[in-house]
């Protein structure tokens, strides 16, 4: 997977088309993300403790990596494409510009 926690991305399919947020957690077992402020969900939710507060909570859902593109500070959203530099460590880089990410 070639996105990372911090990354700026944009929703490519699904009932958020369009937003643009943050990635706060990848999970790479299930190939899923969770952007901040996409794909928003009210759930119901009991006090565990008798200091936590019950009720009707929001919460970020994990959305498939394949619906979500990162974005380009020139180009907007893009594919991430890899190349090496002298030291030969990878770094990432724009498919549309070539600039890096």
């Amino acid at each position: 997977m070639k996105l990372r926690k911090g990354d700026k991305v944009q929703v490519l399919a699904g009932k958020d088309r369009g937003k643009q947020g943050e990635i706060t957690r990848v999970i790479t077992k299930t190939e899923r993300v969770i952007v901040d402020g996409v794909n928003v969900v009210r759930k119901h939710q009991k006090p565990r403790t008798a200091t936590e507060q019950g009720g009707i909570i929001e919460k970020d859902m994990p959305i498939a990596v394949s619906n979500v593109a990162i974005l380009c500070s020139k180009c907007g959203a893009t594919r991430i494409g890899v190349r090496f530099d002298e030291n030969g460590s990878k770094i990432r880089i724009c498919r549309k510009c070539g600039g890096d990410l």
